[in-house]
């Protein structure tokens, strides 16, 4: 049995048991038989189940894949944003602010024909780290950046050339981002030269900024309400966001 069947096999067993126990200690619920918290608890693994095995079949190409951790909140977002029709396409772009801002932590993901179509190196804010990313704000001029879910929204021609708006979808963790200016759009300092030169990838003042020869790509890829997602392992934005658990 290959690993992938094994993994799949082992969550299905767990899911499965934990089902047959919660039945047979009668835990007494709500007025409907249903235990709130035990309920929850079955979602979350049949979530976990599910997002295993779409991350699986993902067809990495040329790439690597995204962390599980990373791809598991994003995937549970993007299910929810689609559902309440708030993003249409069916792209989920997923910047990992985990990792090094000198390794490639962006990845797009066509979620219906489940492949990497693009990875690429991201610039995060200049106050929210050096090398790592590790403050955030939603505040005008913090010149940080900002966690959370977002929907692309329109093009337009600025400063960088072509240009993205992006609309935080969460309230208090990145909602400002539209008044921010929090775009994607090219920089020359996101670059392995800049990294050669300077021992670090340049930073933005709170963009999601790539690199200039893949940024008219990646826009025209992404726009029009498809799902940006940017992780980090923070426990303050767990406790606020109502998009990943």
């Amino acid at each position: 049995m290959n690993y992938r069947l094994l993994t799949l096999f082992a969550l299905s067993f767990l899911f499965l048991n934990f089902t047959a126990v919660s039945h047979s200690t009668g835990v007494e619920g709500d007025k409907k038989g249903t235990d709130p918290k035990l309920l929850a608890a079955k979602l979350k693994l049949s979530l976990e189940v599910k997002c295993k095995s779409f991350y699986e079949d993902i067809e990495s190409n040329k790439y690597s894949l995204p962390n599980f951790e990373s791809f598991l909140k994003a995937f549970e977002g993007y299910n929810s944003l689609k559902e309440q029709g708030v993003i249409e396409k069916e792209y989920l772009t997923i910047v990992d602010f985990s990792l090094s801002a000198n390794e490639e932590r962006m990845w797009v993901i066509d979620m219906t024909t489940k492949e990497v179509v693009l990875r690429s190196l991201v610039a995060h804010g200049r106050n929210s780290g050096d090398v790592f990313a590790n403050d955030f704000s939603n505040r005008s001029e913090s010149y940080q950046s900002s966690l959370g879910f977002y929907a692309t929204g329109e093009t337009y021609i600025g400063k960088h050339g072509l240009s993205l708006r992006l609309d935080g979808l969460e309230y208090g963790i990145n909602d400002k981002a539209r008044d921010r200016a929090v775009v994607i759009h090219g920089a020359e300092y996101v670059s392995e030269d800049f990294i050669k030169s300077n021992g670090r990838l340049g930073r933005s003042l709170g963009c999601p900024a790539v690199p200039n020869e893949i940024s008219a790509e990646l826009i025209e890829l992404i726009k029009d309400k498809s799902c940006l997602f940017i992780y980090h392992p923070s426990r303050s934005y767990i406790r606020k966001s109502k998009l990943a658990s």
